[in-house]
């Protein structure tokens, strides 16, 4: 395997990184659902990189309700564990994850996540290539308010396949 080709060709380099302070507010909070808040930070996202990948931080209160069991069929997911214990289906098993676990999901695998214990947990998210996740993450929550061929438009249109 090589790497990829350049993309840029200049001599000096240029000033373009982007700091984010871990005391920033959350760009958006759903819930308070089952249990608790789960807050989306918009770390890096498909149009901050160019379409390379999307990195959120996801912050999720005791007993926090996640996704069920899905896949993508446009890019992989992986899962950083931060703080706290977070429950990670690998289309075998639920896992138990802890600060410093790690799973990757490549295109197509089955997986789902939800935070079960009695206290608050905290994971980063990266999705490859990039995606505009954060319409999914907001639009989600009124999902219930969407007819039946809306929901599955929804779905398809944010590629997200659930069993």
């Amino acid at each position: 395997m090589s790497y990829p080709d350049p993309r840029y060709f200049g001599d000096q380099g240029e000033v373009t990184a982007q700091f984010r302070s871990s005391a920033a507010a959350p760009d958006f909070v759903s819930g308070p659902g089952t249990g608790g808040e789960t807050g989306y930070h918009y770390l890096s996202t498909t149009a901050s990189t160019g379409g390379e990948y999307g990195l959120y931080r996801v912050d999720m209160g005791p007993r926090s309700v996640g996704p069920g069991t899905h896949f993508h069929r446009a890019m992989s997911e992986s899962f950083f564990i931060l703080s706290g214990t977070m429950r990670l289906f690998d289309g075998e098993r639920w896992i138990d994850a802890v600060s410093g676990d790690y799973l990757y999901v490549p295109v197509g695998g089955l997986h789902a996540f939800r935070n079960e214990s009695g206290e608050p947990a905290s994971m980063l998210m990266l999705f490859a290539p990039g995606a505009p996740r954060e319409e999914y993450f907001e639009a989600i929550t009124q999902f219930g308010d969407l007819t039946d061929a809306e929901r599955a438009q929804f779905l398809i249109d944010h590629d997200s396949y659930f069993l």
